[in-house]
């Protein structure tokens, strides 16, 4: 049984205005839902390159830093020594080379002497360049533009060639990956609208894009089916949980706002203005969700007027009640 509860406000306390909508069929979507998990487009893991201790620690978890910026600094006295090595190797390497091309000229040596010697300047350049790249492997900068997601070395520890330093994302470029059983795939079939829900947050977003991968886990039977968040989300961490809801047409109904549902428990209602202004408090039996409206199955008719925000019709009820005492 649904219950109603009418109040007439009275015409000497006039109640402030509230916000209402007309009952009416809504044309909404038609969506099937799948669970998807939050994923940054633009991410990095930092690996030292070279071996030494860190020395120099200028960043932490949840920092935002600049492509380029100076994250770690490692000490490379090794490095730097087989950088001194290697140059003096190189110029060693140059004077005997042009040693023996002045033999060669007078024909002291031969053209085999010659080649070797050339041979060896070369090996000795390579190893010079690649001594010194590894010297400049010791200031770590940042390969992108974003956050900090984890920082996986402290002060004073070893890195070692390949050990992951810190981990980047970019914030701006986040998308949801969700896994569709393969009997829906035909259902998605020139699919081009998604909204994304965040349900601890109670935050919906339209998707920016939809991209069906090509792709199928032989294990599950899945597809991963890729959905592009607008820039300017918010408060999205990559790996957090998230709901996709595929639009595949729509239909009209019934609907009222989310936000003018009162629920207690099991029971939902919403407060309906009659022409006098009187507030009633309706119970409904709702149907499915559609984003921000709800299906109203039973409760209310054609033509009433459902109050967008109930606290308030609340409010102007409890005073109701007391200036008519």
């Amino acid at each position: 049984m649904l219950l109603a509860l009418s109040v007439p406000l009275p015409a000497v306390a006039q109640a402030p205005a509230l916000p209402t909508r007309v009952v009416g069929p809504q044309r909404v979507d038609l969506t099937f839902p799948a669970e998807a998990l939050v994923e940054a487009v633009s991410q990095a893991t930092v690996a030292a390159q070279v071996a030494g201790r860190v020395v120099e620690v200028r960043v932490d978890a949840g920092q935002r830093v600049k492509q380029g910026e100076r994250l770690m600094r490692i000490d490379a006295r090794e490095a730097a020594e087989s950088a001194s090595a290697a140059a003096a190797q190189l110029a060693n390497a140059r004077a005997h080379h042009e040693r023996t091309k002045n033999l060669r000229q007078q024909n002291f040596v031969s053209q085999a002497a010659l080649d070797k010697a050339k041979a060896d300047f070369e090996a000795a350049q390579a190893a010079s360049g690649q001594a010194g790249v590894g010297l400049g492997h010791a200031t770590v900068t940042a390969p992108i533009a974003g956050v900090v997601a984890q920082r996986l070395t402290e002060l004073g520890e070893m890195a070692v060639p390949g050990r992951p330093l810190l981990t980047l994302y970019d914030p701006a470029s986040l998308r949801v990956t969700a896994n569709v059983p393969q009997f829906r795939l035909p259902q998605l079939r020139g699919v081009t609208r998604a909204r994304v829900e965040f349900p601890e947050r109670g935050v919906w977003v339209e998707a920016a894009a939809v991209t069906v991968l090509p792709v199928a886990d032989a294990a599950t039977h899945v597809t991963p089916v890729r959905v592009a968040l607008p820039a300017g989300v918010g408060d999205v961490l990559p790996g957090s949980f998230a709901r996709v809801h595929f639009v595949t047409g729509s239909v009209e109904k019934t609907t009222v706002p989310r936000s003018a549902v009162l629920r207690r428990g099991e029971v939902a209602a919403v407060y309906v203005q009659d022409a006098q202004g009187g507030l009633a408090l309706r119970q409904l039996r709702l149907g499915e969700g559609y984003g921000d409206e709800v299906e109203v199955l039973a409760g209310l008719q054609a033509g009433e007027r459902v109050v967008l925000e109930p606290v308030r019709a609340g409010i102007a009820l409890r005073a109701a009640r007391s200036g008519g005492k």
